[in-house]
């Protein structure tokens, strides 16, 4: 769920206001309700339904490769909408590449109005898979022990599948909003050079333009050993930049090896980058977020989480919480080498070695800023570190764009979402956080649209599996987002 590095700036509310809208959010979501009732539950049937289309989506191959197709995920869905009886000018297929089409599906309002529409934005497609990475096959629906199996079980064809259901349902009910509902369905989040989010901000405003964005792509329910600790709803996020850093040698016969070769020159840096720990830091949807967990914890876990958001924050304790990778984005940027290149030849010293790495820059720093910081902590000048933008294009220079500031909280949204939730998780606080992946959210956040992320789905912390090996989905985990979507849309829509 990478978030794109478009260099377009966006105009922020001051440090003052974002600061006080993060407080309000905090205040509005932090809290324990009283007893909920529990939601509905999908019928029999209806579930059968929803797991047709979750499967018919995970085999359907979405990736940004020759064998990947959007469109053809994008064409099934339309069908789906077009043969339940949805009128044709309100179920849009379009895009800048045929095999990248967007669908943009619209849920009309009972009688015409004035009041923006709700938007839930999804992206279509997946990060590749390799057959013989897995135990079984990626692009197979496989339910097994509990477990849906399959690409795009957890990011996020869960959440296409369920809202997908969720505005077929609504339809063959009769239902009638009081605003209109848009369900956005989109190419190249992941990557790739049509991004289908920022291609309808910019040339179909019309179909996308809302009073605000639900993007399930973030945010969830968070598990530890089968127990819910804490819903998550995004209110910021990092800026995810990719840089190539490449070193050239003169190389020469493997006969005699020197240790100036490219691949020593690179692999030497990147050492250093494994070694090296980026300062501490938190803003205010961290530090909410952690006074939030620290009353679910116990033990030097609790303590810990109190510690760092005192003032002074308590840097031991930083540290002992930074040894759990989830913890230890929150508080800073991370860069990672995730590809490597060398050598021409297997009896040659190599001539070129070049590496990606890809960070997840904390709020308040711009790509250029951490390019910046790669070059002092290399300390190579032979080596070049450049950007690499989402469609490829290699850059001496980064842009300078920073995270997207947070939305106000509006209770429209946050009412309905926290009560609804604590039906199906009674007591679960339910609070902001910053997401250390990225989304789409931030080009309609560039286009002054609030973004909220929050995917209703229950994910055990340590089974983090998105954009990993045999990536799974718990099979009531899905279920429960039904429900919680079903509710969720007519709650928004106007009950």
């Amino acid at each position: 769920m990478p978030e794109k590095t478009s260099a377009s700036g966006f105009a922020a509310p001051s440090l003052a206001l974002a600061l006080a809208a993060l407080l309000a959010i905090g205040g509005l979501l932090a809290h324990r309700a009283g007893a909920q009732s529990p939601l509905p539950t999908a019928s029999a049937e209806d579930r059968a339904l929803a797991r047709e289309i979750f499967k018919e989506l995970i085999e359907i191959n979405t990736t940004d490769t020759p064998a990947g197709n959007v469109t053809t995920a994008t064409t099934a869905m339309e069908k789906r909408f077009l043969d339940a009886g949805f009128p044709a000018e309100d179920v849009r297929l379009l895009g800048p590449d045929p095999r990248k089409q967007n669908l943009v599906v619209r849920l009309r309002a009972a009688i015409p109005t004035s009041e923006k529409p709700v938007l839930f934005l999804c992206h279509m497609d997946v990060v590749q898979a390799l057959r013989s990475d897995w135990s079984t096959d990626p692009f197979q629906s496989i339910e097994k022990d509990g477990y849906f199996y399959g690409r795009g079980t957890q990011d996020m064809k869960n959440s296409d599948a369920a809202l997908v259901w969720t505005f077929l349902k609504l339809h063959r009910e009769g239902y009638k909003p009081r605003r209109d509902i848009i369900l956005a369905l989109t190419a190249d989040e992941e990557g790739g050079k049509f991004n289908g989010a920022a291609w309808l901000v910019e040339h179909h405003r019309d179909l996308v333009d809302a009073a605000y964005v639900i993007n399930p792509d973030a945010g969830g329910i968070e598990l530890e050993h089968g127990r819910a600790i804490v819903g998550d709803v995004e209110a910021t996020e990092k800026v995810y930049s990719d840089f190539q850093i490449t070193a050239v040698n003169r190389g020469g016969h493997s006969s005699l090896p020197r240790p100036d070769n490219a691949i020593y020159e690179l692999t030497t840096a990147l050492n250093k980058l494994a070694a090296y720990t980026f300062p501490f830091e938190m803003n205010e949807v961290t530090r909410t977020y952690f006074k939030t967990m620290a009353t679910m914890e116990t033990g030097q876990t609790a303590a810990d989480m109190r510690a760092v958001t005192a003032t002074p924050p308590d840097e031991a304790a930083a540290a002992r919480l930074s040894t759990q990778a989830a913890f230890n984005s929150n508080f800073r940027t991370t860069c990672v080498a995730t590809r490597l290149a060398a050598g021409h030849a297997n009896n040659a010293l190599p001539q070129t070695a070049q590496a990606i790495v890809n960070c997840r820059i904390f709020p308040g720093h711009s790509p250029e800023e951490i390019r910046h910081q790669l070059i002092s902590i290399f300390g190579d000048d032979k080596l070049t570190v450049k950007f690499v933008s989402d469609a490829g294009i290699v850059t001496d220079t980064a842009p300078e764009r920073k995270a997207m500031v947070p939305p106000a909280p509006i209770a429209e949204v946050f009412e309905p979402l926290t009560r609804l939730t604590q039906a199906i998780w009674p007591g679960l606080p339910v609070t902001p956080e910053m997401e250390n992946g990225a989304s789409d959210s931030i080009y309609f956040a560039q286009a002054g649209i609030p973004c909220y992320g929050f995917s209703a789905i229950a994910l055990e912390r340590d089974d983090v599996r998105a954009h990993g090996r045999d990536e799974r989905l718990p099979v009531d985990s899905y279920w429960k987002s039904l429900d919680f979507f079903y509710a969720f849309t007519r709650a928004l829509g106007g009950e």
